[in-house]
């Protein structure tokens, strides 16, 4: 990427699924998605209306928050961050924590405990509405059913312009009906609203960004089974955010030397703000212990 061997400050994309999050946690950067409705789409090419998010990636989470405000329409500026001592930090106990691989539970962990050790107060949270999330997608969900409406002409048209792997993933949309699209969105208005009411008592949850340090490419290349059991591995957690509507950091917390892992903060719809300013706190402790 661009920003991670320094030819470029910054770099926006779209997040629908992952897609700032993900690269900014493979790569150690800090990406931002924003609030779905927060940034313009104008200009854009959308693959999912309801969950597509405009965002940076950048090496600070100061550098994401400048950018942000900018492409949200308002005077540029960092918010201050809040004091670290005294944050509520909410870490997510089901789903976004089953098969981490060893080098992301590692260092998920010592991010946990540097940050209650400089005075964050770090508690595990159930949500387990959130183990369903398997079962409402089981037909591709909201991102399949969208983008078939969006790519059903030009894919019938020009589908050999299409990678295979994206192109056999559209035509599923095919297949969705609309009363599977309406239990869609009546089961995303029910889990964000319980994600609203076990987030209430937080300044920010927790989790990994993405459950895997960044994989071989070759093999994946190779065998289409293994690529896409690694990339529904890859967008668990991310695309969970975006299912609730949330806004999220990804911020590194690995140490100098190891394979990059994202520590992903999150916060509720329309929280932006408030979590950069949570981010700032937390980016600061983890490279303060951390020797960056």
């Amino acid at each position: 990427m661009s920003v991670s061997d320094g030819m470029a400050a910054m770099g926006l994309g779209t997040d629908t699924g992952g897609s700032i999050r993900i690269p900014a946690a493979l790569c150690g950067l800090t990406g931002f998605k924003p609030t779905a409705r927060r940034i313009p789409k104008d200009g854009t090419f959308p693959l999912s209306t309801s969950l597509d998010s405009v965002g940076p990636i950048a090496r600070s989470v100061a550098c994401c928050a400048l950018v942000d405000s900018v492409l949200a329409g308002e005077a540029p500026q960092v918010p201050p961050a809040l004091p670290l001592k005294g944050l509520r930090l909410g870490v997510v106990q089901d789903y976004v924590l089953e098969d981490l691989d060893a080098g992301v539970a590692a260092a998920f962990g010592k991010a946990l405990t540097r940050l209650s050790a400089a005075g964050a107060s770090v508690t595990e949270v159930r949500f387990p509405a959130l183990l369903r999330l398997p079962q409402i997608n089981r037909k591709g969900g909201l991102v399949v059913a969208e983008a078939y409406a969006i790519h059903r002409d030009l894919i019938a048209r020009r589908q050999a312009d299409y990678d295979p792997r994206v192109a056999s993933r559209i035509l599923r949309g095919a297949d969705v009906s609309a009363d599977y699209y309406i239990e869609l969105l009546n089961e995303r208005a029910a889990m964000i609203a319980e994600s609203a009411r076990l987030s209430a008592p937080y300044d920010a949850l927790l989790m990994p960004t993405v459950a895997m340090v960044a994989p071989a490419i070759e093999p994946l290349e190779a065998d289409d089974q293994l690529y896409g059991k690694t990339n529904m591995a890859i967008l668990r957690n991310p695309a969970a955010v975006n299912f609730l509507d949330g806004c999220a950091l990804s911020i590194p917390c690995h140490a100098p030397g190891e394979a990059p892992v994202g520590l992903m903060v999150v916060g509720q719809a329309g929280e932006d703000r408030r979590l950069l300013a949570v981010g700032l706190a937390l980016e600061a402790a983890l490279q303060s212990t951390s020797g960056r």
